[in-house]
């Protein structure tokens, strides 16, 4: 989704923000064509931030309780060449889910020299 969105303004080189408008998800850039790696970061983050925690005093929202410490990323940026973002070989644009039921999420893509898309 991101690659169709940054290709449709028609920017050869350049540069572009993704950023995600909820403090409860998280982008990142990683490894992604196998796909046990969702999985794994799943438990990695299970392992560093336990749900249901007795220490946690946040408890408005409490399938995140916690989850805060998780120093998470809201933006990513990406190259773009030839109209494509330039990505390695195996990777992906990540969005982390911190609730267990985030609903439906919004991006902001800002393609620089074109104004920011809503999507």
């Amino acid at each position: 989704m991101v690659s169709d969105v940054i290709q449709s303004p028609g920017i050869q080189t350049d540069t572009a923000q993704v950023f995600v408008l909820h403090t409860s998800a998280s982008l990142s850039i990683n490894e992604n064509t196998d796909p046990s790696v969702r999985l794994d970061f799943e438990s990695h983050l299970n392992e560093l931030v336990p749900e249901n925690q007795t220490y946690c005093q946040h408890s408005y929202e409490v399938q995140m309780a916690c989850r805060l410490t998780s120093r998470p990323h809201y933006s990513v940026y990406l190259s773009i060449s030839s109209g494509r973002p330039r990505l390695g070989s195996w990777q992906g644009v990540y969005l982390g889910e911190h609730r267990n039921d985030g609903g439906v999420r919004k991006l902001v893509i800002t393609v620089n020299g074109v104004r920011p898309l809503l999507v």
